[in-house]
């Protein structure tokens, strides 16, 4: 029994010493300002994307499939043989063409995508050209590449965060206070924008082979920031 009171008394004394620190935290604060401040940039559109398709029909399935995946491959070696270049395929549809009258099954039209992604614009364009000879344009786009954005984004965060600390600073000095406390830090992008289309812009140049043109593009450049919201108690 005595051994028990002492176990239930050691037990209340640390129940009770764990409990000192919540107690600090609700402790009530002074002098809570809200900041916010803001850091941003121009980043370069570095990644070109652009989507080509062939497209076709015929009343044989079978022949329309060996077709469209013939000028695939040969677009796919072509694009291959270019090391700057990645590629992949895009979606393949088929579907049946209906008689307007009898409603019933007179051919079938098929459509299969090929998307190609590259920083070399000079590479890509180059290709570009050439693919065309047996391929039709969906789009050409420009984004950020996730390296640079991941460089951006680290830049931008330590740019804000000492946004906010010189704001907190001089929240501070005009109030008067000895200094300051970061109670809270929000940190939050704008969101990087999403590829931007430049397809109906795009330039054809004749190069030496007129019939495998070169694309002269202009990529351009996107604005992004970074936002540092939070809350801050001046010390007198």
């Amino acid at each position: 029994m005595h051994f028990t009171r002492r176990a239930a008394l050691l037990a209340l004394s640390l129940s009770s010493f764990a409990s000192l620190p919540a107690l600090a935290a609700d402790e009530p604060r002074y002098n809570l300002i809200s900041l916010r401040a803001e850091a941003s940039q121009e980043v370069a559109r570095d990644l070109m994307i652009v989507t080509l398709y062939t497209e076709a029909q015929n009343s044989d399935p079978a022949k329309l499939a060996a077709d469209i995946t013939s000028t695939m491959n040969k677009a796919l070696g072509q694009a291959k043989a270019v090391k700057e270049i990645n590629l992949r395929q895009g979606s393949r549809n088929s579907y049946p063409i209906y008689d307007n009258k009898t409603q019933r099954i007179t051919g079938w039209r098929e459509r299969a995508e090929l998307r190609l992604e590259s920083s070399d614009f000079a590479a890509l364009s180059k290709l570009t050209g050439e693919l065309m000879q047996d391929l039709k344009m969906e789009s050409m786009d420009f984004a950020i590449a996730s390296s640079t954005r991941k460089a951006s984004e680290d830049a931008l965060l330590k740019e804000a965060i000492a946004a906010f600390k010189a704001r907190a600073q001089l929240a501070a000095d005009a109030l008067g206070g000895k200094g300051y406390k970061i109670v809270s830090l929000n940190l939050n992008s704008n969101g990087y924008p999403q590829p931007f289309p430049r397809g109906a812009m795009m330039m054809m140049k004749p190069t030496a082979k007129e019939d495998a043109p070169a694309l002269d593009v202009e990529a351009g450049k996107a604005q992004v920031s970074m936002n540092a919201e939070g809350m801050i108690e001046v010390l007198q």
